[in-house]
């Protein structure tokens, strides 16, 4: 997992309620586990007017010319602003691969489902809950004519957007592993030397398990 960078990127708003993961990312495209290439099919059936099939070649697709990520000004988002209970439905983890091998580091919202909300931090994406008025107050700025940018810092736990401040909490283990870069497997693998340890003892102790 690529370890977080602070950034200042543009916010797209998907001004949606209860955007659930089978909209994120459509049943068809489960079928890999590779983790990457889902990008061209983040919210699939909402960005395209015909219906997609795994390894379809997304370039010649017709375009829903009403849905956000289609818009011009939002091109290269890194910021996807949401409503309430975002990546609710099924805890499919391809949802949060669809979602950061489009580019999005960070998702903004004022609650999301469990299961998603933890994937999230899993997969390098920092989801960011503010309070509702706060999120109003950016979808304001985000429908402007001029494209919002927003700068993400971590460490200190702030966002900047026109001239303003807005601070945000994130558990610190969580953050730890986002500017490490830390997945479950990356810190398994800081304890290589002890596990290493550990089953020479058991070769030597029970040798018929080997």
């Amino acid at each position: 997992m690529e370890p977080f960078k602070n950034f200042t990127g543009v916010v797209v708003p998907l001004d949606r309620a209860n955007v659930d993961t089978d909209a994120i990312i459509p049943k068809q495209f489960l079928k890999s586990i590779k983790r990457s290439g889902f990008g061209p099919y983040l919210f699939d059936e909402w960005r395209y007017l015909d219906h997609g099939e795994p390894e379809m070649d997304c370039t010649g697709r017709p375009l829903n010319p009403t849905f956000v990520l289609n818009d011009p000004r939002y091109a290269g988002a890194q910021v996807l602003l949401a409503r309430e209970n975002f990546g609710c439905g099924s805890s499919r983890e391809h949802a949060p691969w669809a979602l950061a091998d489009f580019g999005i580091r960070v998702i903004i919202a004022p609650s999301y489902a469990d299961i998603f909300f933890n994937n999230c931090f899993k997969n390098g994406i920092l989801p960011i809950i503010l309070e509702s008025a706060t999120v109003d107050r950016l979808f304001t700025h985000a429908h402007r004519p001029q494209a919002l940018h927003l700068r993400v810092d971590l460490p200190a736990q702030t966002l900047e957007f026109d001239g303003q401040t807005v601070h945000f909490t994130v558990d610190s283990f969580r953050k730890h592993c986002l500017l490490e870069g830390l997945d479950d497997i990356g810190l398994t693998l800081q304890h290589t030397d002890t596990i290493r340890a550990f089953e020479a003892q058991r070769r030597v102790a029970a040798p018929w398990q080997f």
